[in-house]
């Protein structure tokens, strides 16, 4: 098998590891949890809609770096009266 057969497979294993970060149930009902879920939800609508490689690995990092920060934003949320 070549180097770019494997390529989907260990793009999966990387998926599957990252896949936790996307959690969401651990947060409190409110901003903080509606924002997660909503990157959680594009997260896993990605994972099925397209096919698995670097592209899509790659995609879901930068999706996880943007859900950390609006998350943070979300912090501003529950701090406005």
């Amino acid at each position: 098998m070549g180097r770019i057969e494997r390529i989907p497979v260990a793009a999966a294993a990387t998926e599957r590891y990252m896949a936790r970060y996307f959690a969401f149930d651990h947060l409190p009902e409110g901003p903080l949890r509606d924002t997660s879920k909503a990157c959680h939800d594009l997260a896993e609508q990605m994972m099925a809609a397209l096919p698995s490689g670097p592209e899509r690995t790659h995609g879901l990092r930068k999706l996880l770096e943007a859900k950390d920060c609006f998350v943070r934003a979300a912090l501003d949320l529950r701090e406005t009266p």
